[in-house]
């Protein structure tokens, strides 16, 4: 025992070198090779010395050892054996070839027609790999949108999510789905009220139904909220988002309050949300009414760069975004026939309009600047 080499059973270079090799396949021996073998041993202390700090030790037993030829399983992709391929090398290669088979398998979905629709015509497979890759870029490299008070959204339940509206072209709803989607912890979906209009144009239309978007109508938004999702709702309508830029985020009316009606019947939380930034992507110093009425538009925006320079002025300002969720009102302690008080609508609805107005005035003052 004396003169028994005593060695650790994994010394830390044996676990370095299998953290950054690749996985190989293993046989019923556990990975050995052949004649190794780990016997434990309990090392006992010899006369006069202090016992070691381990109690037990492993001793291998090894034959003369000899450098193992690579074989067809320690090959990567790219040939080389894997013990001299890089792991970061595997691993781009590894998620392109997932990414790849998962388009593979999204087009053979498609074609078959083995996908799923809701009976309002949302594609929640579309949405997720096509249509939010698509608005995403816009989202974090162009707008940099920062998302505050997510927390302050449900996990779970319906919940109506009520915010400003501006920017001549509604991309601020866009937003704030994305928003939505990538900040929440269970990720969930935005379902927006959208006009009449968005589903009389061609292709916004059907693009409008597969994202989730539909009719901004009290039957629709009550049947969303029955089902547990998250409804968004923007009251100004098109007297906010087509405002001049010298209103810019000063409220337009609510409306009659029927948002708030509708959150009463089903007993669901109202957020209010407050977006600094959309108001300066285009902004609005003209209105061409006449062209407005010809092509059946409510308005038509006149801006320092549109209609000057063409297809080249639609193009929007980079401004820096904040969307913020505020602290939802309940309403759940309402009685039922409370949806039918005037009143109690009126209040309500006063109650959520000043509080996006107040956010709305303390984002501008803590904004270093439009485009920073």
């Amino acid at each position: 025992m004396a003169d028994a080499k005593v060695i650790p059973f994994d010394d830390d270079r044996s676990r370095a070198g299998s953290a950054t090799r690749p996985s190989r396949r293993r046989g019923a021996g556990g990975g050995r090779r052949k004649g190794e073998s780990a016997v434990v041993r309990e090392v006992q202390p010899l006369p006069g010395r202090a016992r070691p700090q381990d109690d037990v030790r492993v001793t291998r037993e090894q034959q003369p050892s000899q450098q193992p030829q690579p074989t067809q399983e320690s090959q990567d992709h790219s040939g080389l054996p894997g013990d001299q391929s890089s792991s970061a090398g595997g691993g781009v290669v590894g998620g392109l070839e997932r990414r790849v088979a998962g388009g593979l398998s999204f087009l053979r979905r498609r074609l078959t027609g083995d996908y799923e629709v809701d009976e309002f015509g949302y594609d929640a497979e579309l949405t997720d790999q096509v249509l939010m890759s698509l608005v995403r870029p816009l989202y974090e490299k162009y707008f940099r949108v920062e998302v505050k008070g997510i927390e302050n959204i449900p996990s779970e339940g319906g919940a109506l999510i009520v915010a400003n509206h501006s920017g001549t072209l509604p991309l601020d709803g866009l937003m704030m789905q994305v928003g939505v989607h990538d900040n929440h912890p269970e990720g969930r979906h935005l379902r927006l009220l959208a006009a009449d209009l968005v589903f009389m144009l061609p292709v916004v239309n059907e693009l409008a139904r597969k994202a989730g978007h539909t009719l901004a109508c009290a039957e629709d938004a009550e049947r969303l909220l029955e089902r547990g999702e998250l409804v968004g709702v923007m009251p100004e309508g098109f007297k906010g988002i087509g405002k001049p830029f010298s209103e810019r985020y000063k409220l337009q009316r609510f409306g009659r309050g029927g948002f708030v009606s509708t959150a009463l019947r089903q007993g669901a939380p109202i957020i209010p949300c407050s977006i600094v930034g959309a108001e300066e992507i285009y902004p609005m110093i003209g209105n061409a009414k006449t062209l407005a009425r010809v092509l059946g538009f409510p308005y038509f925006p006149i801006t320092p760069t549109f209609p000057w320079l063409g297809p080249l002025g639609a193009l929007p300002l980079p401004t820096k975004w904040t969307i913020q969720f505020g602290e939802p009102i309940r309403t759940d302690g309402y009685p039922p026939e409370a949806a039918e008080d005037p009143m109690l609508m009126f209040n309500l609805t006063d109650q959520v309009r000043e509080q996006i107005q107040h956010t709305l005035y303390k984002l501008l003052v803590q904004r270093r600047s439009v485009f920073f």
